[in-house]
């Protein structure tokens, strides 16, 4: 009778694990929507931008590591302001809406700041502030709207309509090129449009939860009390680490520019194979989070990376370039949305937001100076010996990850 009993139960509880991968909150869907429309609009200025800093205003590498450390890391500074906002009013739609308005307003900088290279500076980074205010505060609403066994899925979900965006932001910036004759102003300005639409779909179709969480107040030190805790600090150090030994996304599309010399017309599509593969597994990787293990996942991703670096410095076939960008695209998919939902049950939910912004603060300053060393790197050794330290390093680190294992099953 106990067998019989315990069968039963054991039978009940994965049919109710089951019920519960299978639940996706309509918050979650509706702020999946909202990434949706504003990726088309970041990712049309980010397919661009590479070729127009480099190609059409001429800066060399480690001038563009510069400035693409300042976009990466610009939003570090104010993450945590951000959650620490959203937590202490209660108020986590407001916030993120503040920072998707001003990102998009941003657009329109761009097409002020013409070909000075101090403004386009100060507009990204302005640009990546908004980023910095809206993120925390909406993988927040992401988690305290999901069933914790199903974060993974809730997770990736997002960020598969999130990557739709990344996938389309390209063909429009294309397509924009080709109808304005290869007017960069004309791709920025379209960019502001689009993101404005995404604005108006965060107003009128996601709901605030100002229920999920008690009313007490939110003070600095409970914030950074968070990294008292051991899971969560450690957690947030290799975070951290692995950001600042990971190549970012642009060098590596400069990298297969280069290497296989394509042209600058083909150069937006780039990205597009990145976002094909992420697309694809994004929620199958975050459903295999939630089953194995969301740590074991997401250095995988970071495994994956290390692959596609060392293809970059292989021969410059076709073949080759395509398995590197696939690779590319497996590593956002099990690291992006599988990182927060690992940190998420860490963090209490009234300092979900706060909690979410100290480990991605850690991850944008170290990817910040991780494009500056490589843009260095890439000037004084070329193009090849960077990447293979580059990809060195980040097996050194991944590995030593993997048998510290900060997060506990």
């Amino acid at each position: 009778m106990y067998i019989a009993a315990s069968r039963t139960s054991d039978v009940a509880a994965g049919t109710e694990r089951k019920t519960t991968l299978k639940r996706v909150s309509a918050n979650v869907v509706a702020l999946g929507v909202v990434s949706l429309v504003t990726d088309v609009s970041s990712e049309m200025v980010t397919a661009v931008l590479p070729l127009y800093l480099v190609l059409g205003l001429g800066l060399n590498p480690l001038q563009f590591g510069l400035l693409d450390g300042l976009y990466a890391g610009a939003t570090a500074v104010v993450r945590v302001l951000g959650g620490h906002l959203a937590d202490r009013w209660r108020r986590l739609k407001a916030v993120a809406g503040f920072g998707y308005g001003l990102s998009a307003v941003c657009k329109l900088g761009l097409v002020a700041a013409g070909s000075s290279v101090a403004a386009i500076g100060v507009v990204l980074a302005a640009d990546r502030t908004g980023k910095g205010m809206r993120t925390a505060p909406r993988d927040a609403l992401i988690s305290l709207s999901s069933e914790p066994g199903a974060l993974g899925r809730s997770f990736g979900v997002h960020r598969a309509l999130d990557t739709v965006g990344a996938f389309l932001g390209p063909l429009v910036a294309m397509a924009v090129l080709a109808l304005s004759l290869g007017s960069y102003p004309s791709v920025f300005f379209t960019s502001f449009c689009v993101a404005a639409v995404a604005v108006l779909l965060l107003v009128l179709f996601v709901r605030d939860r100002p229920g999920a969480v008690d009313r007490a107040p939110v003070s600095a030190r409970a914030a950074f009390g968070l990294l008292k805790h051991k899971d969560f600090r450690r957690v947030t150090l290799w975070t951290a680490l692995l950001g600042l030994v990971t190549v970012g996304d642009s060098f590596v599309y400069l990298v297969l520019q280069r290497r296989w010399d394509i042209a600058a017309t083909f150069f937006p599509l780039l990205p597009l194979g990145t976002a094909g593969v992420y697309l694809v597994l994004a929620v199958p990787l975050g459903r295999l989070a939630d089953r194995v293990g969301r740590w074991p996942v997401f250095l995988g991703g970071h495994a994956a990376l290390v692959v596609a670096l060392l293809l970059l410095c292989g021969p410059a076939t076709a073949a080759l370039a395509v398995v590197a960008l696939g690779l590319h695209g497996v590593f956002y998919a099990a690291t992006d949305g599988v990182l927060m939902a690992a940190a998420g049950p860490l963090i209490p939910a009234g300092l979900r937001a706060t909690g979410m912004a100290v480990v991605q603060t850690g991850q944008a300053v170290a990817r910040m100076l991780s494009s500056v060393l490589f843009g260095l790197a890439w000037t004084l050794w070329d193009l090849r010996p960077a990447v293979l330290v580059a990809a060195a390093c980040l097996a050194a680190v991944a590995l030593a990850a993997a048998f510290v294992k900060p997060v506990r099953p």
